[in-house]
């Protein structure tokens, strides 16, 4: 078992990007970091530069599409901790930005696979051990492209991008946040986007081909913020780095 009174958080995607550098922050706080990665090499390779700055970590290799990979990580998982004290749902596809005029379900699908059924799949399995926890959160990495109030000003680039998968998944995403702090307030359910809404910035990472102006630093200041909130902190609420996101 890993020591009761030392943090714990799961990421899923944790070896690159958003999820590594979350990864990488929280570890610097003593957490003790589960680095979820569907490719094992990578993230061995992960793990092993966060062992060397310092951090607590085991590598989980965790598929979020796969049922079965699911259901081994919570094993693993459990064979470390009796708890875990943060999920950060962070693992995400971009899908092959198809015109709506071109889009089928299959395209549909294999997003919602990885965006929407991923992070269910993923909460549904560490719910025990995350209400086993004294003030456990979740953290959902949604996107400003998931907000109804973005996607409807036409001064938002991400309102000009016409596909159907990957803003409708992270939409998704948004609402089962809120229901999920509905059913649970014991557990603190939030939703952040990496970009800054307001001034119309996003940060860079293998998704966009790193054309981002915000760093992958600033990209995670919501992540962290939300991970790091007291028991006393608010849940079902969606937030950037600078704060409030509308819906």
């Amino acid at each position: 078992m890993t020591n009761k009174e030392q943090t714990s958080v799961l990421i899923t995607g944790g070896n690159k990007g958003l999820g590594f550098e979350a990864a990488r922050r929280l570890g610097e706080l003593g957490w003790t970091i589960f680095l979820g990665s569907r490719d094992e090499g990578r993230g061995q390779a992960a793990a092993g530069k966060l062992a060397a700055g310092g951090a607590n970590v085991v590598l989980v290799p965790l598929d979020v599409t796969s049922d079965e990979s699911v259901a081994g990580a919570e094993q693993l998982v459990r064979k470390h901790t009796d708890r875990l004290d943060v999920l950060i749902n962070n693992a995400g596809a971009p899908g092959n930005v198809v015109p709506p005029a071109d889009a089928t379900a299959e395209e549909l699908h294999s997003v919602y696979d990885t965006n929407v059924y991923g992070p269910v799949r993923v909460t549904h399995a560490f719910l025990p051990l995350l209400i086993a926890a004294d003030h456990p959160r979740v953290v959902m990495v949604s996107s400003g492209g998931g907000s109804f109030a973005v996607m409807a000003d036409p001064a938002q680039r991400v309102s000009k991008m016409h596909e159907l998968a990957y803003s409708s998944s992270k939409a998704a995403l948004n609402m089962i946040t809120v229901r999920y702090a509905q059913a649970f307030p014991g557990i603190k359910f939030n939703a952040m986007t990496p970009g800054e809404v307001a001034n119309h910035k996003f940060t860079a990472t293998d998704m966009n081909n790193h054309t981002g102006q915000l760093t992958v630093t600033e990209g995670t200041d919501p992540i962290i913020e939300l991970a790091t909130l007291d028991a006393d902190g608010p849940t079902g609420i969606f937030i950037d780095r600078l704060g409030p996101v509308g819906w």
